[in-house]
């Protein structure tokens, strides 16, 4: 059964023979090989394009090292990259005809000097280049500068809940619900019966993920950061910072981690894309604040098999859900904090701060978002709405929440929308 991936598929279309690199990045196993080497490949063909026209290589693979005189086992045992001169001379020996060639590169970080590798071929008017990675290391400012301007990111999730259903046998009801759950990565959604599911997400943490984690960065002591990890998935949506991390170190598990670690531990993480952060903005101010932050995981499966699916808060998974959808459709998302001033009974004026769970940019847009699982009464709308009330600028402000609510505007022009036609309705908000 394929799942389209319509929305990356446009995103590859559009940028097609425009003179950049085109770098499709992501969290391993979210589809980036199938979407370049299988979906993109397909609509050239459909498009024209002849079959020897379009290279496809990829460097994770024994088969095609095999082809360029490469041994993948020998690579691991070196620990080194692939030889770019072995590369360049098949690209050589493959573009023997007029018209435009189209280079589908995998895991290309694994290829040594690929900077200058792949700007080399920019430099030919016959080349088009498509590469994946899958670390955020592969798009460091020191990779971008080599670039010089010519990377184009294309940045894939898992599965949005519209994608998973799309292939879902069942109601959206009982889809969000197993969504939230078991996540969206492709070959999770795609295999039959729970325990299974369960049981790969399991293979996928330790197996891939945290396997990466280790080789990429040298990992000595690795149960510290496993316990971190640990941590991180028991508090998704929780405001911390290194230094509050420590102490919990400290306290539970009598350890003498410094928060130095712990915030390396944490970039490696970023860097694996398994999690990412949301910085707090002040929106009277007008600034960034830097620590706290949240932390929300790429795949809420992923995180659920990290905890053994032994704690299920809807609260937390649905605000993971509605985060990584927003960044999922470009947003930047911070949360927004409003500081206000109010006297108690006796005059006595308190400061503090009010808490709007996701602030979304792109471009001239922004929205203000609340995620309230559910609004059983007036109080519980009223408490949500409070730091909208205190927000004085246009901006449209929206909470979203589980009930099965139409959507509507309230006397205060702010719109509460459920969360099912947010997800499956990609211009929802934007009504």
């Amino acid at each position: 059964m394929e799942i389209r991936r319509d929305f990356y598929l446009d995103k590859l279309i559009k940028r097609r023979n425009n003179g950049l690199i085109k770098v499709i990045t992501g969290i391993r196993r979210c589809g980036k090989s199938y979407l370049l080497n299988t979906i993109f490949y397909q609509y050239l063909i459909r498009s024209g394009v002849e079959e020897n026209h379009i290279i496809r290589f990829a460097f994770d693979s024994a088969d095609d090292l095999y082809l360029i005189g490469e041994s993948l086992i020998k690579i691991e045992k070196e620990k080194r990259g692939v030889d770019p001169e072995k590369f360049m001379e098949y690209i050589r020996s493959s573009v023997t005809e007029k018209g435009m060639y189209y280079l589908l590169l995998d895991e290309v970080q694994m290829l040594d000097c690929f900077e200058s590798v792949l700007n080399g071929y920019l430099r030919k008017d016959n080349m088009d280049v498509y590469v994946t990675g899958s670390n955020a290391k592969f798009l460091s400012k020191d990779i971008i500068t080599e670039f010089a301007g010519r990377g184009d990111e294309i940045h894939m999730y898992p599965l949005s809940f519209s994608e998973f259903m799309s292939v879902y046998q069942g109601d959206k009801y009982e889809g969000l619900s197993e969504y939230m759950l078991y996540g969206g990565i492709p070959p999770v959604v795609l295999r039959d019966g729970l325990h299974e599911k369960a049981a790969m997400l399991e293979n996928l943490f330790s197996e891939i993920y945290m396997s990466d984690i280790y080789k990429r960065n040298r990992i000595r002591n690795q149960g510290e950061l496993e316990d971190l990890l640990n941590i991180l998935s028991s508090a998704i949506g929780s405001l911390t910072n290194p230094e509050k991390l420590k102490n919990t170190f400290k306290s539970v598990k009598k350890s003498r981690i410094t928060s130095n670690t712990i915030r390396k531990y944490l970039d490696y993480f970023e860097d694996s894309f398994l999690i990412e952060s949301a910085q707090r903005y002040d929106i009277k101010g007008k600034t960034y604040i830097e620590t706290p932050r949240k932390y929300y995981f790429s795949d809420l499966g992923l995180r659920n098999a990290r905890i053994n699916f032994r704690q299920f808060e809807q609260t937390h998974s649905m605000e993971n859900v509605i985060y990584n959808e927003l960044r999922m459709r470009g947003y930047r998302v911070d949360v927004g904090i409003v500081p206000i001033a109010e006297k108690d009974k006796n005059g006595k004026v308190t400061r503090k701060q009010l808490e709007v769970d996701f602030v979304c940019n792109l471009g001239s847009l922004r929205y203000y978002i609340q995620s309230a699982y559910a609004l059983p009464d007036e109080e519980k709308k009223i408490q949500e709405i409070r730091p909208f009330r205190k927000i004085d600028d246009s901006f449209k402000k929206i909470v979203i929440t589980k009930d099965m609510v139409p959507a509507h505007y309230d006397e205060h022009g702010i719109l509460t929308l459920n969360i099912y036609d947010f997800l499956l309705e990609p211009k929802s908000i934007e009504k």
